[in-house]
């Protein structure tokens, strides 16, 4: 019941919805005459515009997470790497125009990035996710099943499947059950940069010696004047980068 209810609570805690709370709040406590209400008011709506402007993604994921850098080449290539693990990034359940089931932007650039290393490397991939808690109560396929779909139209096919995880530690712990009796226990893991320190430290924490390949990293784009106004793109990823220092504050506490 706890991780059905972590996509709800994670939403409730995070932008824009905490801050569209604190500006109710301060409105309401203005309307009753408080001072305080108006300042909260304030800081409800400067803080929501900022979270939501481009210019800040960067400094924000720098400040609160450990950014890995992006994996050289040499370093696949030494340290007797076994196989490399994509981390699923989430499926879009209806695609009508598809009829089916397919991999959403995140896992696509996942999947695309861990193919590209194979080649490089020789190395068998593995992908691990099921359904996410969000997911609960629909009947959806596995990201796993929709990933593996996905990667051979890419010209590749994933070695392992694991079906059955909803989050980050799951992912870990069961990927761990699948590749151990392959002997598997150096792995190249695959994800969003911002998503690495979580993942690397539970993929380590399930017994594992991890290479961090990180992709899509936030707020590398070129700063404009456009990037001082508000974006969705730009309130999402300081969203996904807030989610993951959230993450992290509960994985410190376990």
């Amino acid at each position: 019941m706890t991780g059905e209810l972590k996509p709800l609570l994670t939403a409730l805690a995070l932008p824009p919805a905490s801050l569209l709370f604190l500006c109710a709040l301060g409105a309401w406590m203005a309307w009753r005459g408080w001072r305080t209400g108006r300042f909260l008011l304030a800081l409800g709506l400067v803080s929501l515009w900022a979270l939501s402007t481009p210019v800040t993604v960067a400094p924000l994921a720098g400040q609160l997470l450990d950014l890995p850098p992006p994996l050289a080449d040499r370093a696949l290539k030494q340290g007797n790497w076994q196989a490399i693990v994509v981390l699923g990034g989430g499926i879009e359940a209806d695609a009508p125009e598809w009829a089916t089931a397919q991999v959403n932007a995140h896992t696509a650039r996942r999947v695309r990035f861990g193919v590209h290393l194979s080649k490089l490397s020789g190395l068998p991939m593995a992908f691990s996710s099921g359904v996410g808690w969000s997911q609960f109560g629909r009947t959806v396929p596995t990201e796993a099943a929709v990933a593996q779909q996905y990667v051979q139209e890419l010209g590749a096919s994933f070695t392992w499947l694991e079906a059955q995880s909803r989050d980050t530690q799951q992912n870990a712990e069961f990927t761990r059950r699948l590749l151990q009796p392959a002997g598997v226990q150096r792995i190249v893991l695959v994800t969003h940069a911002w998503h690495m320190q979580r993942a690397v430290a539970e993929f380590e924490r399930a017994g594992f010696a991890v290479l961090a390949a990180p992709t899509g990293f936030p707020g590398l784009n070129k700063v404009s004047a456009l990037a001082w106004l508000p974006s969705a793109d730009a309130l999402q990823s300081n969203q996904q980068v807030l989610r993951e220092w959230l993450g992290l504050q509960v994985l410190r506490w376990r």
